[in-house]
């Protein structure tokens, strides 16, 4: 592992972790347009898929973080990017993140590393891609190391390299950190408004199967995971489901350039979050650390405009 000093200053007019983190969130992208496909999943659901093409031989897979798509600020800027430096992109979006419920009663957690997989295969069935590389955001970022050391020896050999950002690698220290203070107030309580609401119409697709869930007594990620996630994925409880989920224990195993950037300032993520230790011993995967960015920021001059995270991406894609 290289500790990779970061270049990124964030500027001097939006200073902090919480308007770093809440600005780049009103982020409007221009000159993206969207082709979108739906694909059968292995367990007869469906992924809704929107692809950026310009004809290249590379592409650039894309996933967003906790409640996102493929709409979200990051996710467009990254998209235009690419195209502009000769990469097709696909951004996918997890299930019942495509403005569309799911059909099955689970739709997506932090471990479930198989619908990127399936993007990966279907990807590679379409197109006669030369070379595809992986970026992702927050549990987007998770889904990606997983992955990556789970197919350890038997990765697609057009896998070149992969890059996340803001990621929680550890999902027990990330849930406590959004447990209290601000981070409740302003985050955990926008994403549980979310997921909530999702609840209510998976129990009414699912009235025998979630009938004893009493979604108003969900007040934070680890009643959610208690009383959702875990039960429907086979975990005893949540603290099951962060252990076995936690991106960190795969990273060891990871076998292509790979680089994890987390803000030292992102208030989503516990020091614990960032591997320094298990990087450590593995010298194709690389951490960057920049003291600020917040979570998903990164921003350089204006809310609408370029930002470092996308100028970074390039260079590591040339580069790796």
């Amino acid at each position: 592992m290289l500790l990779i000093d970061s270049t990124y200053n964030s500027p001097a007019w939006i200073p902090g972790k919480h308007t770093q983190t809440i600005l780049p969130a009103f982020r409007k992208v221009k000159g993206v347009h969207y082709n979108r496909e739906r694909i059968s999943t292995f367990d007869q659901d469906f992924l809704d898929l929107d692809w950026s093409s310009i004809g290249s031989s590379r592409l650039v897979i894309l996933s967003h973080g906790v409640e996102g798509n493929t709409y979200q600020g990051y996710m467009m800027g990254m998209t235009k990017t690419l195209n502009r430096a000769g990469w097709d992109a696909l951004a996918w979006n997890f299930r019942s993140c495509s403005g569309e419920m799911n059909n099955k009663v689970r739709f997506y957690h932090a471990g479930s590393s198989e619908d990127l997989d399936w993007v990966i295969k279907h990807a590679l069935k379409q197109r006669k891609y030369k070379e595809i590389a992986l970026i992702g955001f927050s549990l987007g970022g998770c889904h990606t190391l997983k992955l990556l050391g789970e197919q350890r020896n038997s990765l697609p050999s057009e896998i070149s390299k992969a890059l996340v950002f803001s990621t929680p690698c550890d999902l027990k220290a990330c849930v406590q950190e959004l447990s209290f203070g601000v981070n409740r107030m302003i985050y955990l309580k926008r994403f549980l408004i979310s997921l909530k609401n999702k609840l209510s119409i998976k129990k009414k697709q699912f009235p025998d199967l979630l009938s004893h869930l009493n979604v108003q007594q969900i007040q934070c990620f680890e009643d959610f995971d208690n009383n959702f996630t875990a039960p429907l994925w086979g975990y005893k409880n949540a603290h099951d489901y962060y252990e076995h989920c936690s991106c960190k224990q795969n990273i060891s195993d990871i076998r292509i350039p790979t680089l994890i950037i987390n803000a030292q300032n992102d208030p989503f993520l516990h020091p614990d979050c960032n591997p320094i230790k298990e990087c450590r011993n593995n010298a194709w995967v690389n951490l960057e650390l920049p003291v600020e960015g917040g979570h998903l920021g990164f921003m350089l001059t204006t809310i609408n405009g370029h930002y470092w995270s996308e100028d970074r991406a390039l260079e590591f894609l040339k580069t790796g």
